[in-house]
């Protein structure tokens, strides 16, 4: 005869409900601490600065491998503290001057490739002017951007006004050369 045997297992383990519970009273206090954001980078800092202080001077008496340690455990621990705070300095002042910075740094790159495909492409060159002599007539664009354009537009096409020598007219210069 089978008998079942029914014992009561925790599903969950209590050191992972201890962490859930952990990480949910961190996700609180970071969301409550959005209203003070300047007084929260500037304690970040002034911590960060203490501690590198004390760290120093425990760190200057010892040998090489109890340094290395230290410095470490400090560099783990600095890089968790702005890990928990990052939410607060990344809302800050300096961070939105970083990101439109890295904008306009990508936007300037993208027209410089753009521009050298144009200048390679004499199909894309052709809308570009198209585009900007549209923009020009409707009065949004500027004259000097407008002349650019078309001064490159114009040093696209002398370029691909001069002809290519073959490879027998190439070869025969350069051996002309050689005796002359």
């Amino acid at each position: 005869m089978t008998s079942f045997v029914h014992v009561d297992q925790p599903t969950v383990h209590p050191g992972v409900r201890r962490a859930e519970v952990l990480f949910g009273q961190i996700q609180a206090a970071r969301a409550g601490a959005n209203g003070a954001r300047p007084l929260i980078a500037l304690l970040i800092v002034a911590i960060a600065a203490a501690v590198l202080v004390v760290t120093e001077s425990l760190v200057s008496n010892w040998n090489e491998g109890g340094l290395l340690a230290a410095w470490a455990v400090f560099c783990i621990a600095a890089i968790a503290l702005f890990a928990l705070f990052a939410g607060s300095i990344r809302q800050g002042r300096l961070a939105s001057a970083w990101r439109s910075a890295a904008r306009r740094r990508a936007a300037a790159h993208a027209d410089a490739r753009f521009l050298a495909t144009a200048q390679s492409d004499p199909r894309v060159m052709q809308e570009l002017q198209a585009a900007m002599w549209r923009q020009q007539s409707e009065g949004t664009v500027s004259a000097t951007e407008a002349a650019k354009i078309d001064a490159l537009a114009r040093m696209n096409v002398r370029s691909q006004e001069v002809r290519m020598p073959t490879l027998y007219e190439a070869m025969r210069r350069m051996n002309s050369s050689r005796y002359y």
